[in-house]
């Protein structure tokens, strides 16, 4: 059953740690089964605090979902998302169609 990661920046602190952390998270991508829903592209927030920026990404899988997330190259990336930015990360599961 599908599972999505689900990245929503709040505030970004430091531009030049952002940078490090994309040019790293995309070579983490590797050959992990990654399908980009979305993006950072054009949104509207509804209801709640207002989000600067929102990634989601679909694994076959929790399970593959986990092996991207704790690899040890998105360990090192994740690093300097946290020194550049506020994030929200939540894992949610599928439904089965």
């Amino acid at each position: 059953m599908s599972a999505y990661v689900i990245f929503i920046r709040d505030e970004t602190l430091n531009a030049d740690e952002m940078a490090t952390y994309a040019e790293k998270a995309g070579k983490a991508r590797g050959d992990h089964p990654i399908n980009a829903l979305a993006f950072y592209g054009a949104l509207e927030t509804l209801e709640g605090t207002e989000a600067e920026g929102v990634v989601l990404l679909e694994f076959p899988t929790a399970e593959a979902a986990h092996a991207w997330y704790d690899s040890p190259e998105y360990q090192a990336a994740k690093a300097h998302r946290l020194k550049g930015a506020n994030y929200r990360v939540v894992l949610v599961q599928g439904v089965e169609q």
